[in-house]
């Protein structure tokens, strides 16, 4: 079992972006201190692997996430959404004790 997944529609989001902006494929989640709920996610293409990554694929994609962001998002989705309240990446993250409205930041 993976420790992290990317979604199909993640997949899809990122392959598209990175087509545009003439990049590798592979989005970066990581975890800072900070955010309405003590920590948030943040999203970035990334040009390629850290050594300490782990590394999840979903259809030719890469998700990166260093080693001390997996210890707080281990077992997460990353999804892409669409909704009337715009379109953004966000992580379902078994970890989290609380999180926040605006679903960028959460606790543990």
């Amino acid at each position: 079992m993976n420790s992290i997944t990317l979604s199909p529609s993640a997949a899809a989001r990122v392959a598209a972006i990175a087509a545009r902006q003439g990049k590798p494929a592979m989005l970066r989640l990581s975890v800072e201190g900070g955010g309405c709920s003590g920590f948030q996610y943040r999203f970035g293409l990334d040009e390629a692997p850290a050594d300490d990554d782990t590394v999840a694929e979903t259809d030719g994609v890469k998700l990166l996430v260093d080693s001390i962001s997996l210890d707080l998002v281990q077992g997460s989705v990353v999804d892409f959404v669409e909704s009337l309240s715009g379109s953004a990446f966000q992580v379902s993250n078994p970890n989290a004790a609380s999180g926040c409205g605006c679903g960028s930041s959460f606790s543990v």
